[in-house]
């Protein structure tokens, strides 16, 4: 039973390191396409949204998601999906898309904006460690509760 108390909090951790490096990914992947010089004039094909909660009087989230297609300078048509777009943006809007040679695909129509991404990844790695800080924090206190009220690192 008290594999429980360990294997819990640490799938915990595992599932928020894994958005960490997520949200680190995407804040990189956004920063290189800004900096990378690279625009185009992309069309946006369709845009919808997608719901999500409301069970058991939760809130409910929106999600916006706009697909686009653009033509990168060597010829490539390109269609790409991204959330939270903007809401006045509908179908048939043209945008300037930014993206890297090398990654057309992983395209961007935010505007550029470093230090609005900067700032939402530095929340989210800080809210990512105050879990993690919880749940290591869960784990040692359980394992000297556990122990008859010895101390973790093996003191008296």
């Amino acid at each position: 039973m008290s594999v429980f108390f360990y294997a819990f909090p640490g799938v915990i951790i595992v599932a928020v390191l894994l958005l960490a490096a997520r949200t680190v990914r995407r804040s990189l992947e956004l920063r290189s396409a800004w900096n990378s010089g690279l625009t185009a004039e992309a069309r946006c094909l369709r845009s919808y949204t997608t719901v999500g909660g409301g069970g058991n009087d939760s809130s409910v989230t929106t999600t916006l998601h706009h697909v686009y297609e653009f033509t990168t300078n060597k010829g490539r048509a390109i269609r790409f999906e991204e959330a939270n777009g903007s809401s006045t943006v509908v179908e048939g809007d043209t945008v300037t898309v930014f993206y890297t040679a090398q990654r057309p695909e992983r395209a961007t129509a935010q505007p550029p904006s470093p230090a609005r991404a900067a700032a939402g990844m530095f929340g989210m790695l800080v809210f990512c460690g105050l879990i993690v800080t919880f749940c290591v924090g869960f784990m040692i206190t359980y394992h000297v509760e556990s122990s008859g009220g010895d101390s973790f690192f093996g003191g008296s």
